[in-house]
């Protein structure tokens, strides 16, 4: 068990199949190079047809992951009978138009 959890990592692919599960956590907070493990971990599941989930984030890896510009879908926890669901978080697409000259 890790001192400080940040997230679970699922990579997943087809109809659901799971191929790797993986926690992310350590004695302080998260840092760049915990969002740069979920970047990769995103990078496989993409490359493999699929995509990353993750569950039980905390606050301050949710703030690095959006300030880090990365998609990720977040799976909530479901509450009092209610069925869990998938979010995504989804980063605007940038135009040429929208950079400043």
């Amino acid at each position: 068990m890790l001192p400080n959890l940040w997230c679970r990592v699922k990579v997943v692919v087809g109809s659901g199949t799971v191929l790797l599960s993986h926690e992310l956590g350590g004695s302080g907070l998260p840092d760049l190079g915990a969002v740069d493990e979920v970047a990769g971990l995103a990078l496989l599941a993409g490359r493999l047809g699929g995509r990353i989930i993750l569950t039980d984030v905390s606050p301050a890896m949710r703030s690095l992951l959006e300030l880090a510009g990365l998609r990720v879908e977040v799976e909530r926890e479901a509450k009092g009978g209610e069925e869990p669901c998938g979010v995504e978080e989804v980063q605007e697409e940038l135009h040429p138009g929208d950079l400043a000259s």
